[in-house]
């Protein structure tokens, strides 16, 4: 996205920074202020994905918003690039140099259940709102896993458990406290920044630090849910039942499909260990009955792995899809599709099962029902699917170093495959999901592609203007597969 030629220049070298600037830093922020050296730093500046880990001049471990502030005003007065990052779920492309600030410590969740609202902090995850919410019969709009950082996640759109019935957790959004790129803290709304706020609503990476949010939640205390699991021997037939059976269910059914060729670990449970099996993913805010119903024709294609269907809890929700909770490495890409045939999709397994040269774990999602609605930046609404394609990495490509920057031969073989992958389903893509890009994509040579590919050109120019006013001097760095990011400047992030 060409936003402006005129980015920062490159961070400046720790020695070359003011000390007296850091100590008047420290002395301003309630929080830790570290650097290289410094007994903290490795583990604040590392997050969930381990394949790309910062490496800033300057961390500010946040304590609340004032020091978001100070921070940002810092990075100005020193030419520092900003990064800003929760867990590090979403961590694509790492900062070298620059200003990290890590809101991990901003962490606060408060409920009020007779508005329906929750209010978050900059560092909180899925897990406590559907923690705070379940008490008042509520729930909040989130993805699969309860680790996740609830802010990053929403600024990409957010897809989640509860997608086709209630759509985008960015629609929900009510007002977002924001840190602009001239350290000042605005409290934006529908009202009081139309144009800013909706770019946030699914396009707001880089476009500040989002110090807190307020967000709708939704009447849901219990959920039809759980998987049904086919082992090889029913994978064609599953795939296409699954297409087949997505063409009829109603808004209230959300559900995604996952093919996985387990390795043969000691470390796995014998039922996975070294099989490939379809994980049938299930979400149902009807009745137990009628959910029974709706998944006979899946039951129909024969015997099951194991089939866990039943009538559970919202807090109990993350369990459907079984997300790992442990921090590793890994690179991933998607596709958004407005249709797919069983023929592709039997190519797409075939290219990443058993026979594949590395490990790659596919996710279908059908979308659609409230998704398809809404006023916020979320790119491609019309889409039927998401695909989604991720592979662990080892080796020098899962580390902090060289060979995670896109030339290490392992990647490469990862990036080859998932494009080989993706281009089975050529002829239905509409672009990409933020949400769902993992690795250095910057890296690639098509990043500008990549870049283009999150929303249609209407609102990638918008986005882009929106990025040009607040942020001239990009002190917001964001990946460039990022909504509002430049092509031609070093890449940062704000990651989960």
């Amino acid at each position: 996205m060409e936003i402006n030629d005129r980015a920062l220049p490159s961070a400046p070298a720790l020695d070359a920074l003011d000390p007296a600037a850091i100590a008047a830093l420290v002395a301003q922020v309630r929080g830790p202020v570290l650097v290289p050296g410094d007994d903290g730093y490795d583990a604040e500046r590392s997050g969930f994905q381990l394949a790309r880990q910062h490496r800033p001049a300057v961390i500010v471990g946040a304590r609340c918003a004032e020091d978001v502030v100070a921070a940002v005003r810092f990075a100005r007065e020193q030419g520092l690039p900003v990064a800003v990052q929760a867990t590090g779920h979403g961590l694509s492309a790492a900062t070298d140099g620059g200003l990290l600030i890590s809101t991990r410590r901003m962490a606060g969740v408060r409920v009020d259940a007779a508005a329906g609202t929750a209010h978050v902090e900059a560092g909180a995850v899925w897990g406590q709102v559907v923690e705070a919410a379940a008490p008042h019969g509520l729930a909040p709009l989130n993805g699969s896993s309860p680790g996740v950082g609830v802010i990053s996640y929403t600024l990409g759109g957010g897809v989640g458990v509860l997608a086709r019935t209630y759509g985008f957790a960015a629609d929900r959004v009510r007002s977002v406290d924001l840190v602009t790129a001239d350290g000042r803290l605005r409290h934006l709304t529908a009202d009081s920044d139309p144009e800013l706020f909706r770019a946030l609503l699914g396009g707001g990476h880089g476009l500040g630090g989002v110090t807190a949010m307020e967000f709708g939640l939704v009447p849901v205390a219990r959920l039809y849910g759980g998987q049904l699991v086919f082992g090889a021997e029913q994978i064609d037939e599953a795939l296409a039942a699954y297409l087949r059976w997505t063409e009829t269910v109603p808004d209230a059914l959300t559900s995604s499909l996952a093919l996985i060729a387990y390795p043969d670990l000691p470390q796995l449970p014998g039922s996975l260990r070294g099989r490939y099996l379809a994980h049938i993913r299930i979400a149902y805010t009807g009745s137990a009955a009628e959910g029974e119903r709706l998944v006979a024709p899946l039951r129909a294609v024969g015997p099951r792995v194991s089939d866990d269907l039943r009538e559970m809890p919202y807090a109990e929700s993350h369990t459907i899809h079984r997300d790992p909770s442990d921090p590793h490495a890994y690179d991933g890409d998607n596709a958004l599709l407005s249709g797919l045939d069983a023929a592709a999709l039997r190519r797409v397994a075939a290219l990443t099962g058993p026979a594949a040269p590395v490990m790659t774990v596919v996710q279908l999602n059908h979308l659609g029902g409230a998704l398809s609605a809404g006023t916020g930046a979320v790119g491609h609404r019309d889409a039927r699917y998401a695909l989604r394609l991720l592979s662990p990495l080892t080796g020098a490509a899962a580390g902090d170093g060289p060979g995670n920057d896109g030339s290490d031969p392992a990647l490469a073989t990862v990036r080859a495959l998932h494009a080989e992958a993706l281009a089975a389903v050529a002829p239905w893509r509409l672009g990409r999901s933020v949400n769902f890009l993992f690795g250095g994509h910057g890296d690639r040579p098509d990043a500008a592609e990549v870049a283009r590919s999150v929303h249609d050109a209407d609102e990638h120019r918008r986005l882009a203007g929106l990025k040009a006013r607040h942020d001239p001097e990009n002190v917001f760095r964001f990946h460039p597969a990022g909504a509002a990011t430049a092509d031609r400047t070093p890449a940062a992030t704000s990651s989960g």
